[in-house]
This record gives C-alpha cells, structure tokens and sequence, in this order.
C-alpha cells in the first residue's frame, strides 16, 4: 500500500531456520526517492491451534 511519502509492505517470513514464521508490517517513508525513514512490526505467525479465530494471519491458508 502506498499513499503520499509512506509505502507499507505486508508479508510472511519462511525458511529462516526459526522455530516459527514471522509476519512482518514494513513501514517507509520516501522523499524524493530516497529511505528517509523506516519502523516494522514483526510477530510470530500463529498456527492454526492457535488461531483465535480459526483464520491464517496471512493468506489463505496456514503454512505450519
């Protein structure tokens, strides 16, 4: 998603030798082309036992 200075990029961390997936937020703000500034939101992936809602937090479907 992207609007004005800020771009957020939203997706899922695999393969990393962790003991979970991670879901990661990345937010940026962009002036005249150029990372002026960077925060991100990183939380380990529920599985689907630990779903709340029944619902992956990401996708369709539950990687774990």
């Amino acid at each position: 998603m992207a609007e004005g200075d800020f771009v957020i990029v939203h997706g899922r961390y695999s393969n990393t030798d962790l003991p979970t997936n991670w879901i990661v937020a990345d937010i940026l703000r962009i002036k005249h082309g150029i990372l002026v500034e960077h925060w991100d939101v990183i939380q380990n992936e529920a599985s689907k036992a630990e779903s709340k809602s029944g619902l992956p937090m990401f996708g369709r479907d539950f990687s774990n």
